[in-house]
């Protein structure tokens, strides 16, 4: 018999926190068993084994890492910029 599977939404149902806070844990690599999944039409959704939560304890609220592992990066597809954006010119001031 397969073993159970939940969702990021199913997760975040279940312990009570908003589906975007369940996937930051999964990029964060909270969860080391799950996977990231396609659909035919592109689409991406996260599948977590029944055995990746038996340990599992969610982490306390605080500050976002302001950098996700290189291996996290990859898997994403995104990297941050670590300026948090800026083009380095100066707004507002006198002309």
């Amino acid at each position: 018999m397969a073993e159970k599977t939940y969702t990021a939404r199913q997760l975040a149902e279940r312990f009570g926190v908003a589906g975007s806070t369940v996937r930051g844990w999964l990029l964060r690599g909270l969860f080391p068993s799950a996977e990231l999944k396609k659909t035919e039409l592109g689409d991406s959704y996260w599948i977590v084994p029944e055995s990746a939560l038996k340990d599992f304890e969610p982490p306390k609220p605080g500050p976002v890492p302001k950098s996700l592992p290189t291996t996290q990066k990859r898997a994403t597809g995104r990297i941050r910029a670590s300026n948090g954006g800026s083009t380095g010119k100066k707004k507002g001031g006198k002309k």
